[in-house]
Order: structure tokens, then sequence, then C-alpha cells
């Protein structure tokens, strides 16, 4: 438990960095390239990056299961068992990354669909190997319960990398700015979650090459992979969707509230590189009543900060989404579906954190449910709107309220399973979160009543921290309040 709060406070910090660095180039890419471009870049990446995770062969979550069976204590720093484990795994991405990426370079279409695309957007598939190898040696890092790289890479780096590059870019290559800020920013992380794993694993000795153990890591690991591309997918889907139905000026709108969205989405990333190791050690002990505490105390942290985040951006949702652009404040309806998907959706994650090492085909399998949901309810929603002659803004916000219920539906199913084979029960409810909630709306009410840069200037820090002081006082115990002590001197679970 001292692990995973250390490593979630860690990466809590660096969600509060990207928090930051995003809003940026959200701002950048709306008043500066303009919808349509950002609708076209969006599209662009869901195959980029949909196939940077299917090249990543199940490691983001597998690795630490592989060097846990491999017993690659933290004993085993430099060129041993443990270097060697993982570049199996980097050099198969590598592999897939490169022959996905001159697939896509010589067959575009999947990328750009509307037809509309620079050469320099084409550079874009040289970002699918990058991505599966930071992948995996973030992974690498997590195991050693190492999640400031993570932080440094992610919540710093990239973003803030993207940011600056499309700010300066725009004023020499405006046709292809997104594009070549998104490589910069991708190869900048790669190089960053690249330096610490040197240091800590060091160079693999006496290791070759092998395509036999490739391939078997590769088979292996398909559950894996299925799982993470269909969980990512259900935040992609959509999009693909709304672009087949809708213009790209709706669809960058949609985007640029996803972006938003994904701010509080972050917060569940926060635990997931520290949860697979710490699930994967009591799994060697047989230690099954751990592992349900610590994914329903993990549960309830997520669930909790992810909610106060939704809250503080969401009920001033207007003017957040007004920052961008005038043009962009009619998403904010699909701004509050995609904010309460996320906080229904934390269920899902730390179920799922576990399901992968104890049930990974079933757990595919409500994934597959999961994302045919989805699909189906948006396709309803889109058919419903061209029934009724609605705007795509409609269009956009039944987007996102597919996407609520679908993982709503993912959550129980996973809650349900995983406490079956536990023989525990998973519930990351409790009820001072509705106290919370209300305290925190009502100081929402008063604060959008305010000239819009008081609301977002004020506002958002009043309604955080209404909403936080009724957690710390009515749902913290002395487990919870382990994420904010520095020093915890004991971690018997």
């Amino acid at each position: 438990m001292a692990a995973l709060a250390k490593g979630g406070r860690t990466n809590f910090f660096g969600f509060l960095l990207r928090l930051v660095a995003r809003l940026p180039f959200l701002f950048i890419g709306g008043r500066m390239y303009g919808a349509d471009s950002l609708g076209r870049f969006a599209s662009a990446l869901i195959i980029v990056e949909l196939v940077a995770m299917v090249c990543t062969i199940g490691e983001k979550r597998g690795l630490a299961q592989r060097l846990s069976e491999n017993d690659c204590d933290e004993d085993d720093r430099r060129g041993g068992v443990a270097s060697g484990v993982v570049c199996d795994g980097m050099l198969a991405a590598l592999i897939l990354g490169s022959i996905a990426g001159l697939f896509l370079w010589l067959v575009p279409a999947p990328m750009f669909p509307s037809g509309e695309y620079t050469e320099l957007d084409r550079l874009l598939v040289l970002a699918i190997p990058a991505l599966a190898l930071t992948e995996i040696l973030l992974a690498a890092q997590a195991y050693r319960y190492d999640i400031a790289t993570t932080v440094r890479s992610r919540a710093v780096v990239e973003p803030w990398t993207i940011s600056i590059m499309a700010g300066l870019l725009f004023f020499v290559l405006p046709e292809g700015g997104l594009s070549l800020a998104y490589l910069a920013s991708i190869y900048a992380a790669l190089l960053t979650a690249a330096i610490p794993f040197l240091r800590r694993y060091g160079l693999p000795q006496n290791w070759s090459p092998s395509f036999t153990r490739m391939r078997a890591l590769t088979v292996r690991g398909l559950p894996l992979t299925g799982a993470d591309t269909i969980e990512w997918g259900t935040r992609r889907l959509d999009i693909f969707i709304l672009g087949l139905f809708a213009s790209p000026a709706a669809v960058g709108v949609y985007y640029v509230a996803q972006q938003v969205a994904s701010l509080p989405q972050k917060l569940k990333t926060s635990f997931e590189p520290i949860l697979g190791p710490v699930i994967t050690r009591k799994l060697k002990e047989k230690d099954y009543a751990a592992i349900a505490r610590q994914v329903c105390q993990v549960g309830f942290w997520i669930t909790a900060a992810q909610a106060g985040i939704a809250l503080s951006l969401g009920i001033p949702g207007e003017g957040v989404m007004g920052l961008v652009g005038p043009n962009f404040v009619g998403g904010t309806g699909a701004l509050g579906f995609l904010l309460a998907a996320e906080v229904v959706a934390a269920t899902a994650v730390v179920s799922e954190a576990a399901l992968v090492y104890v049930a990974r085909l079933r757990n595919l399998w409500i994934s597959i449910g999961t994302i045919v949901l989805q699909a189906l309810l948006t396709v309803v929603v889109m058919l419903l709107a061209d029934a009724y002659d609605l705007s795509d803004l409609y269009r956009a916000g039944g987007a996102a309220l597919a996407l609520m219920l679908a993982l709503g539906a993912s959550s129980l199913a996973k809650a349900l399973l995983l406490g079956h084979i536990l023989g525990e029960s998973i519930n990351n409810w409790r009820w001072s979160l509705l106290y919370a909630v209300a305290v925190a709306c009502a100081v929402g009410f008063l604060v959008t009543r305010l000239p819009e840069w008081a609301e977002l200037a004020f506002g958002i820090p009043l309604i955080l921290l209404s909403y936080g002081f009724i957690v710390w006082k009515k749902g913290f115990g002395p487990e919870d309040r382990m994420l904010f002590r520095k020093k915890i001197e004991t971690a018997d679970e």
C-alpha cells in the first residue's frame, strides 16, 4: 500500500504538470491552426496511436509479470536477466512498429479518410515505433517503482514539447506544424525514458536476439494486447465514428473536449504503472485478500480525484472550452459527458489491473463487448441525429453519452468478475463522495455567476477546495491519508 501511495502521489504531481502543459497546446491548436486542422490531426492520431498500442504486444502491463517470473529483483540492475527480458520485448515492438509504419506510409488512407494531407503529415508514421518503445521502457522503470521517469516523460517533456513546437512551427511550416510538433514530442519522451532505463538496467550481457523468444512473448501477450488496445480504442472510437457522420470542424471541437476530459483520465494512469508490479508480487504469494484491498483502495482514490477534477472542469465548462476559441463553446455538453465517463470508468480500470493477470481471456471478452456496445450506441445516436436533423454539436454530445454508458457497463462487469475470482467484494464507492459532490455543485452554482475570467481563475480552485475538504473530512481514513504523506515508516501491506 505504501508503494501504491508513493507511486500515485508522484504521478499525481505529474498530472498537475500535464494539466498546465496541455492547455497551451489546445489554445495554440484552436486559435492558430483552427478546428479543421485539429480535426484532421485527431483523425490521423487515432490510427497512429492504435497501431503503436498493438505493437507493444501487451508489454505495457505484461512486462511486470515476465520480470517477476524471471526473479528480476532489485539487485539485478546491470546487464543481467532483467535487461535481456526487456530487450526481447523492445526488439519485437521495434520490428512490428517499423513494418506497420512502412505500410501506413505507403497506404496513408486509413490515417486521412478525408484524403486531405501533406507530405509532412505522412511523417506521423515515424511515431509508431517510438511510442511502442517508450511504453515498454516506462513499464520497465515502473517495475522498479520508478514513477518519476513516467512523470518526466509523459507529463513534462512530451506536452511541453508539443506545445512549444506547435507554436514555433506555425510561423515556419503551418501546413505540417501539428504533425511535426507531435513527432518532436514523441521522440523527446522516448529519449527521456531511455536514459534512466540505461542507468538502472544497463546494457544486456550474454544476450542475443531470438525470434523463438519474441514469437513466444508475442503469442503470450495477445490477450493483453487486445485488452490494452480495446481500452484505448474506447477513447478513440467516438472520434472515428463522429468523423464519418460529422464535419472535420465538429471533430475538432470534440477533440478539444476529449483532450480536456483526458486530463482527469491521467489520474487513473497515475496508479497503473505501480499497481501492476504490486499485484504480480501478491499473486506470487497467492494473497488474494490483499489484492482486493489494494484494488478497492486505489479505486476509491481514483474515483474521488477524478470526480473532483470533473466537477471543477465541467461546471465552468463553457469558459474552459471558450479559452480555445469561441467556436468551441458548443462542445460543452460533450465535455460534461466525457468527464462523467472518466469517473464511471475508474472501477473498470483498477479491476482490469488485476484481471489481466488472473483472467486474461475473460477480461478481453468483456473489453470486446464494451467497444461493441459503444459502437452500437454511437451509431444509433448518429442515425437519430440524422432522423431529427440535429446539428453536429448534438452528434458530439451523443457520442460522449454513448461512451459514458459503455464504460459504466464495463465497470460493473469487470468488478463482478474480479470479485468472483478473488472471493472478495470489489467496490470503489463511498457515500461521502455524494456529500462532497453536493457541496462542490453548490459552490459551482455560485461561481458561474461571476465574470468568465473570475469563474476560471477563482471558481475552479474554489470548487476543488470545497470538494477536497469534504472528502478529506468525511471520506478519508488513515490508509487514504497515506497518499498525502511523503514519509511512510511502515508498509506491511
